[in-house]
């Protein structure tokens, strides 16, 4: 039996960002991962998927994802080549709660197969297993030869002629706006009232309404009830995901999921109701359903690896801004921007205008056009529209929703300043370089109630 003092399950962003920190800490980790290192964002979702944005025809984008994936998969492995991490190369099964052993093939562990193999014990575990397909009971999606999941389609040698996407949420979406771009034919079917239902209502619905015009057809509040109705070549499975747990063994480490299947954590990240007083185990990233987005996933990395080692409270400055009297480390997980890199890309931080309504939170809602920005007018992208939210009596932000070019890096600053209880007053107050698109957060700031 080999130790550790600490055993990661999983080589995603989660994993490989638990497993850097915590060396860099001093402690000696074991990570487990029976796939390519980098995890589905790298190698089947976040990246090949930006690949294709970025790319101007099918053709570019089927050459180039292999290249950029295998140039960030070589960076992962250098991160895990730190002379305090050991990489196995297979997946991981508990044995009890501080003890797994690797799964290779069919293989099972010895303690629950009874075969023989090596395990690994340490005093803390982390489970960052990541997340899969969330197949709907639709009548045909797992015979229809058409059906695709994401990674499906981006292994798709040929342009298909006709798409149709099921589900209007980010990976429907970003696909949907992508291969319209290629040249595919593209419906999709949405069962809500409106796509991307984390985006304000009214962004997503000029959104929607911009990709109407450009050719892409919507089917809102429709239900798919089999795929032989369906008139397409291709169709996408775009109906979410579900935290990956099949094959750990959890029960032998008391570990009871929770009804949506996810593993149940409190705010540090460390699994609730397990039956063990002499390890610690936590599950980080979209294994425990929380945020499932790559850069959550990180953070909360830190955060678990920070329990780990009981490092004391993050303070980059004496300011009082600086800390989070409910945040042990600094982190913010209650300010979590994202991204949807649709053409335009849409982006959001913060409630929606609905949310606020529907909890009697007081508010006041600025507005800003990319109409009316000079480098969005010199760039040719004029259309875009900014909702930046923000308190009625000081004006602090409490967020904001956005669609245009660069969305993204003009959310990442409200988050940042959100972090910073920046008001709406200091960031009028803020010199922003012209002429740059970041301008329109500041002419949202000064504007008219």
């Amino acid at each position: 039996m080999a130790t550790a003092d600490l055993i990661v399950i999983g080589a995603g962003p989660g994993g490989y960002r638990a497993a850097e920190y915590a060396a860099r800490q001093g402690l000696k980790v074991v990570v487990f991962e029976g796939a390519d290192v980098g995890g589905t964002c790298l190698n089947v979702g976040c990246i090949p998927t930006k690949t294709y944005v970025h790319s101007t025809s099918f053709a570019e984008a089927r050459q180039r994802m292999p290249q950029v994936v295998a140039q960030l998969r070589q960076g992962v492995e250098q991160v895990l080549c730190h002379p305090n991490i050991t990489l196995v190369r297979a997946r991981a099964a508990f044995v009890d709660a501080h003890t797994v052993c690797p799964v290779v093939g069919g293989t099972s562990c010895p303690v629950v197969g009874g075969i023989s193999a090596d395990t690994y014990t340490a005093p803390a575990i982390i489970i960052a297993t990541g997340s899969e397909t969330k197949w709907l009971p639709i009548e045909g999606a797992k015979t229809d030869p058409r059906v695709v999941d994401s990674t499906g389609l981006l292994r798709l040698d040929t342009l298909p002629r006709r798409l149709c996407i099921i589900g209007a949420g980010v990976i429907g979406m970003e696909f949907a706006s992508v291969f319209h771009r290629f040249g595919s034919e593209v419906t999709v079917i949405e069962y809500l009232k409106e796509c991307l239902p984390a985006l304000d209502s009214d962004i997503a619905k000029r959104l929607r309404k911009l990709l109407e015009k450009r050719g892409i057809t919507f089917r809102m509040k429709t239900a798919v009830q089999s795929t032989a109705d369906i008139d397409a070549d291709i169709i996408l499975m775009a109906t979410g995901r579900k935290p990956r747990t099949d094959g750990l063994n959890l029960a032998a480490a008391g570990i009871t999921l929770a009804p949506d299947g996810s593993i149940p954590v409190d705010d540090n990240y460390q699994i609730v109701n397990y039956k063990s007083v002499n390890s610690k185990l936590y599950a980080i990233g979209d294994c425990n359903g929380r945020q499932m987005l790559a850069h959550a996933a990180e953070m909360q990395a830190i955060r678990a690896v920070n329990q780990i080692v009981n490092r004391p409270r993050y303070a980059l400055s004496s300011s009082k801004k600086s800390v989070n009297s409910k945040s042990p480390d600094g982190i913010r997980f209650d300010i979590m921007p994202a991204a949807i890199f649709t053409e335009p890309e849409a982006a959001c931080v913060g409630p929606t205008e609905d949310q606020l309504k529907a909890q009697a939170i007081p508010y006041v809602c600025r507005k800003a056009f990319w109409r009316a920005n000079g480098k969005a007018l010199a760039m040719g992208a004029t259309e875009g529209m900014l909702k930046l939210f923000a308190t009625p009596d000081d004006g602090l932000i409490l967020g904001c929703h956005a669609y245009g070019a660069h969305a993204a890096d003009i959310v990442q600053e409200v988050s940042v300043l959100m972090c910073r209880h920046t008001t709406l007053s200091e960031l009028a107050d803020m010199v922003h370089i012209h002429p740059t698109l970041s301008e329109i957060l500041r002419t949202a700031a000064v504007a008219a109630g």
